[in-house]
């Protein structure tokens, strides 16, 4: 989670709208100490988010990795799938 101060909302603001508009939660200190957090509110249906690719791509492949050899062979198939 991250933390904002109540003079980061007042000199920064942007910056701290940008955590939440993508998903962050903001802890607000007063003092230093917790005071609120700063949450986004549902999408509403008329505003499209852009979608996580790097998430997906990670629910996708996971953590694997491939060789250059292996990305030339995955290209080579795929282009003969397209040839024939």
């Amino acid at each position: 989670m991250k933390q904002a101060s109540v003079a980061d909302l007042r000199n920064n603001f942007r910056k701290v709208a940008a955590w939440v508009e993508h998903g962050e939660t903001v802890q607000i200190l007063k003092r230093g100490r917790p005071f609120a957090q700063l949450v986004a509110t549902p999408a509403q249906s008329g505003v499209k988010r852009k979608p996580d690719m790097l998430k997906q791509l990670r629910e996708i492949w996971g953590d694997r990795c491939f060789s250059d050899e292996q990305v030339q062979e995955m290209r080579q198939v795929e282009l003969e799938g397209e040839e024939g």
